[in-house]
């Protein structure tokens, strides 16, 4: 179990995708200058937490998640000194700064790969997973081979071009000598350089990491065992000398990464968890049709609640790099309503950028960098309606990826100015969370119904905060016996009355 990192109690991240967020020098491309410039928009906005998306040296197959050198900032985005002056700046008004980490593959482009590749012995042999022989039958584990002088395939995780660093294997088959168990010279060895990584930038002002594929790094480990003990060790690690380091998993089980010394999970939108239930499907729960469902999502995420001792550090995001954007779905009205349950759950909530001021999807965008059908939500932010939406000084057929052409696209700027904005209702909703402890990550939760409408009640030392969301276009009535009185509407009309709450269609009410 983690030690407890006190500025996640009331953290709210933005996410930011570098090269789709503000580009200060015209080359197209976004820039960590540009995320410094743009510091005080997101404090306006009331997050005060930042997660950026790869920004390390990559040949940028994955969008970055291909890593080729984990101690240099991309030069395209700047500089070691630029990333390092922007984690000072944030400090300075309060926030803090994750990166993203990706521990379980690099590119084929790093030196360790390349070192890994030869055909003589060195200290890079085994830091990769390679099996014995090129013609081995690996029984439907991806790899890539033929592509160098050594003999074997190397594993790879996702994309051909990324290799899995070796961490060892929890249940190694004896007749593969290639498998080598978790406290082999090797695996230690890419631990060790995994926590080298770490230091690197916790040491340079980094205030912790979300962790790419977290559950993924040791192999045949059927119930994650191995990779449970892996993180613990580095838990202990981060413990000793950087106390202060919050851990973001991308693993989607709390019950396994919070054991393995996390402080939050990602509720994934894929897997077991019916997140896309409510925003991302046919029929999603938000919508005022009132034609979907959110019972197996809320199922879900009690019997992780439970799991986690009644902790609810899972953090559920508005959207990220690798989905469609909450606008596809969800109208304007809708999206209220959306963020309204989001700012007012456990965990930290995450807001992918863009996503306040309801970007959309842009449609048939060619792949870039293997986004393929996720590029579409990668699109430039839209600052104002000057030349390529205040994003780049850039003529627009240099931007690297296409801007949302419809001349009516929301823009930060004209949201900032307009109180009835959505822009401006997430505002409030993030101002609501900060001034109510029951609302933030540690507060408890209790669902009383998950149905329409949906209805929780939220707790702490502090007090309690019931929490109506009726996103139907149909009228509610809640029993709400413990209520005196309302304290926040989202959407229409609500009252408090005769012990309970009366609520117009696609309203979302919270009473204490």
């Amino acid at each position: 179990m983690s030690n407890r990192v006190s500025w996640l109690d009331n953290a709210v991240f933005y996410e930011i995708y570098p090269q789709s967020f503000k580009d200060t020098d015209s080359d197209g491309i976004g820039n960590i200058n540009g995320i410094t410039e743009k510091l005080g928009y997101i404090k306006e906005l009331g997050c005060n937490a930042i997660w950026i998306n790869p920004c390390f040296l990559s040949p940028f197959g994955d969008a970055g998640y291909d890593v080729e050198d984990y101690c240099t900032v991309a030069p395209r985005y700047g500089t070691n000194d630029d990333l390092i002056r922007l984690f000072g700046e944030a400090h300075k008004l309060g926030m803090h700064v994750i990166l993203d980490l990706v521990p379980g593959h690099t590119s084929v482009q790093h030196r360790w790969f390349k070192e890994s590749m030869k055909a003589e012995k060195n200290e890079f042999t085994d830091r990769y997973v390679w099996t014995d022989s090129i013609w081995e039958d690996t029984k439907g584990i991806p790899v890539i081979s033929g592509i160098s002088d050594r003999d074997g395939a190397c594993v790879v995780n996702f994309f051909s071009i990324q290799p899995a660093l070796n961490y060892g294997f929890y249940n190694p088959d004896p007749n593969k000598k290639w498998q080598q168990p978790m406290d082999a010279e090797g695996p230690i060895a890419t631990r060790e350089a995994l926590k080298d990584v770490m230091r690197f930038w916790l040491s340079a002002g980094c205030d912790g990491f979300r962790v790419d594929m977290a559950g993924s790094l040791v192999k045949n480990d059927p119930e994650q065992k191995g990779t449970i003990a892996l993180w613990q060790d580095v838990r202990a690690f981060l413990d000793e000398e950087f106390p202060n380091a919050a851990m973001v998993s991308e693993w989607g089980e709390p019950d396994k990464s919070i054991i393995g010394g996390f402080h939050m999970d990602f509720l994934l939108h894929f897997g077991p968890s019916h997140y896309n239930d409510l925003f991302r499907c046919e029929e999603p729960y938000f919508s005022k049709d009132g034609k979907g469902t959110a019972k197996e999502f809320i199922a879900k995420y009690k019997e992780n609640y439970e799991k986690t001792g009644g902790k609810g550090l899972i953090c559920i995001p508005s959207g990220n790099h690798d989905m469609g954007r909450l606008s596809q779905r969800l109208d304007e009205d809708e999206l209220r309503l959306a963020f309204a349950f989001l700012l007012s759950m456990p965990g930290a909530p995450f807001i992918y950028y863009g996503d306040e001021i309801g970007m959309r999807y842009v449609e048939g965008l060619k792949s870039k960098e293997g986004g393929f059908g996720r590029t579409g939500s990668r699109s430039p932010m839209q600052w104002d309606k000057t030349v390529n939406a205040g994003f780049s000084a850039a003529s627009p057929e240099k931007l690297y990826i296409p801007l949302d052409s419809d001349k009516n696209r929301p823009d930060a700027e004209s949201q900032m100015n307009d109180e009835n904005s959505l822009r401006s209702e997430v505002k409030r909703l993030i101002a609501l969370r900060m001034s109510k402890t029951a609302l933030q990550s540690r507060g408890k939760i209790e669902f009383l119904s998950d149905g329409y409408p949906m209805v929780y009640k939220r707790s702490d030392e502090n007090g309690a905060i019931t929490v109506v969301i009726n996103p139907s276009a149909e009228k509610a009535e809640v029993l709400c016996a413990d209520a005196n009185k309302i304290i926040y509407t989202v959407g229409g009309k609500a009252e408090l009355r005769d012990g309970k709450i009366f609520a117009d269609g696609c309203t979302a009410v919270f009473a204490e």
